[in-house]
């Protein structure tokens, strides 16, 4: 899932601290480069789902992954509709604004679905950065009834789906404090202001 790199639009929590400008420049450096390293995997398909829905066109993201617009409704509502989508084949969702994922994450995600009917990929605030269904012999209604961008997400909708039900995977941080933005600023070998 990515938002369109623009101003109001994209890492708006992070543009406060940091400006508008880095910002973006930030979001898209990164979000292009996951969708790099992701996209040429030939272990899976990998399908950029956009917001809004017409910015789908506007992107400069690697020309040869497909796009698809997000839809409306609240983050949960868009993501149950990705799952959805997958038709009984294994899927996942994964935020633009993880720099640590790497192809061997994804892998991990996709073994555990073998295990499990369902995967998360943890975040240290609570939420998390991948969701994962089988989709067989359908895709488990994830989503409502849960308190998005709280402490809350992950425990609620494990809660919801049953511990049993769910693999959990590596803990991944997105970056939208100014201090996490300094992490990656580091360990991606640029200058820290």
């Amino acid at each position: 899932m990515a938002r369109a790199p623009m101003a109001g639009r994209a890492k708006t929590r992070l543009a406060a601290k940091i400006g508008v400008a880095e910002a973006i420049r930030f979001y898209r450096a990164m979000s292009r480069s996951l969708a790099i390293r992701l996209g040429n995997d030939p272990r899976w398909e990998t399908i950029i789902a956009v917001t809004p829905d017409d910015e789908v066109a506007n992107l400069s993201w690697p020309a040869h992954l497909p796009r698809i617009p997000q839809g409306a409704g609240n983050l949960g509502d868009r993501m149950q509709r990705l799952l959805d989508m997958s038709r009984g084949r294994r899927a996942m969702v994964i935020g633009s604004d993880i720099p640590g994922i790497k192809p061997a994450h994804i892998a991990t995600a996709i073994s555990a679905l073998g295990q499990k009917p369902a995967v998360f990929g943890q975040a240290p605030d609570g939420g998390f950065w991948l969701v994962g269904s089988r989709g067989t012999p359908r895709v488990p209604d994830f989503f409502s009834g849960i308190r998005w961008s709280s402490q809350h997400t992950l425990a609620d909708t494990i809660k919801k789906l049953g511990a049993e039900n769910i693999a959990l995977i590596d803990h991944l941080e997105d970056v939208d404090e100014s201090a996490e933005y300094r992490v990656w600023k580091a360990m991606a070998g640029r200058v820290v202001r």
